[in-house]
């Protein structure tokens, strides 16, 4: 290693010791003959001294210096003088005296400042989001996406779940949102999906007797763009067979009481609060009320249920699924099925967090008869059936255990716990809201030798050429 210490590690205990440092240059003071550096890492800061008398070149070298040029320096570690201690960082006790400094890698002009707070905006940080990052505000909200994953992972593995990895290539399904297609080069004019969700592959898994899977899912989907929506997006994917809803119910609220407690220090009251979905639009016009106040809680949850199966698509003139086509109907209401659509009831829920959608999910139907009726309903013909979800309605046939499931939306999650308004703030390379990566300005053209290789030729429009 070039450093045997971070910025954040030293203190009291660690004077005399000979050290070596690597960091960012954050800031730089020049006290006539004394200058000072703040020294910066992703652990921290620490303060570092060079002055003539311990060694000219390197004082030489450290008038050089300006902010982000990339150093590493070696020294002892002194205390620092009585009155100029810093309580507010870890280092803040003492100081590092240099001896040797060595510029690994200047900086250019920054096109903004590195500090907490700045003018700059979203456009242009996101095009330097690796300066972007340097900033410990918007490191923090990477650093508590870690903490959520691993508490994740720690709690789902002792609840017995096996983290699994679904195809990224897939077959299109469409149902919802816009698949991202991506050709193939070894079939000509047949193409792959990148997966909206992991949904179908769960549900076999259940089948495969896997029992209780989970997977930290990255999923795409081809829609408009707003605040709290991404083309490609995290979510956490569960699914557990032999249950019910309240399985579900239990396991993520003991989940969410993890992720509070040892990230907040905040103590949720379980069980959540339940409406079903005529009680919340009759009570709050919304089937994502924010509880807040009413219930005086920094976080609200409530469940969600009780959902309609059907929609009516009064443009297409069909019956649609209100969350997708694979959720099971309320048992009480399986013979009004044939009768009245609009009464149908599902069993789905959906977890909300301070008026925001934070996970849906449902009882899955596990027989492919009803699985075909379904579809029927929703004006899928038995050949066009057989064509998409011929794989799944296949594997219905061989014992199906009942099984159900939810998926979280860890981006809007964590930009809940992290106090943050947009997702684009927890995501590390966020899109605009017209699906443009700032850094990289994806999409971007191909070579004709690309589309050629794919069969491909693309046709432009003039009000599609932009």
């Amino acid at each position: 290693m070039l450093r045997t210490h971070t910025c954040g590690q030293l203190n009291i205990n660690d004077v005399e010791k000979e050290v070596i440092l690597c960091g960012w240059v954050k800031t730089r003071r020049d006290h006539g003959k004394i200058i000072f550096i703040d020294l910066r890492d992703r652990y921290g800061i620490t303060q570092v001294i060079f002055h003539p008398a311990i060694s000219e070149s390197t004082y030489k070298i450290a008038q050089e210096l300006r902010n982000e040029f990339t150093v590493k320096i070696k020294g002892k570690v002194k205390p620092r003088p009585k009155g100029t201690e810093n309580p507010k960082i870890p280092t803040g006790q003492i100081e590092v005296e240099a001896q040797e400094l060595e510029i690994l890698n200047p900086s250019q002009e920054l096109p903004f400042e590195i500090e907490e707070e700045i003018d700059a905006g979203e456009d242009l940080r996101f095009q330097y989001r690796y300066l972007d990052l340097r900033r410990y505000k918007v490191l923090n909200n990477f650093l508590l996406r870690h903490s959520v994953y691993k508490i994740i992972r720690e709690f789902l593995d002792k609840e017995g779940f096996l983290e699994c990895q679904t195809p990224m290539l897939t077959k299109s399904t469409p149902e919802g949102a816009r698949d991202f297609l991506v050709p193939s080069r070894l079939k000509a004019g047949y193409f792959y999906a990148l997966p909206q969700s992991p949904q179908l592959f769960k549900q076999i898994l259940m089948v495969a007797g896997i029992d209780r899977y989970y997977q930290i899912a990255t999923c795409f989907r081809d829609e408009d763009l707003r605040q709290d929506r991404q083309p490609e997006f995290t979510q956490l994917d569960l699914e557990m067979s032999f249950a019910e809803e309240e399985d579900i119910f239990a396991l993520c609220e003991r989940l969410m009481q993890e992720v509070f407690r040892r990230t907040k220090n905040i103590e949720l009251k379980i069980p959540f609060k339940r409406l079903t979905y005529k009680e919340a639009m009759e009570r709050y016009n919304t089937d994502k009320p924010d509880l807040r106040q009413e219930n005086k809680e920094e976080f609200a949850f409530v469940w969600v249920v009780d959902f309609p199966l059907f929609k009516y698509n009064e443009e297409e003139k069909r019956w649609e699924s209100e969350h997708h086509p694979f959720t099971a109907p309320k048992k009480e209401d399986l013979d009004i099925l044939d009768k009245n659509l609009a009464k149908v009831r599902a069993r789905a829920y959906d977890l909300v967090l301070n008026g925001r959608e934070l996970s849906s999910g449902s009882i899955r139907i596990h027989s492919s008869l009803l699985q075909e009726k379904i579809f029927k309903i929703i004006g899928l013909d038995k050949k066009d059936a057989q064509r998409r979800f011929g794989f799944l309605l296949e594997a219905f046939k061989f014992g199906a255990p009942p099984h159900a499931g939810i998926a979280f939306g860890l981006d809007r999650f964590i930009s809940i716990l992290a106090g943050q308004e947009s997702i684009r703030e927890v995501i590390l390379f966020p899109k605009t809201q017209k699906g443009i990566c700032p850094l990289t300005f994806a999409p971007s053209e191909v070579e004709k030798k690309q589309l050629d290789e794919l069969s491909l030729k693309v046709k432009l429009t003039p009000n599609k050429k932009e």
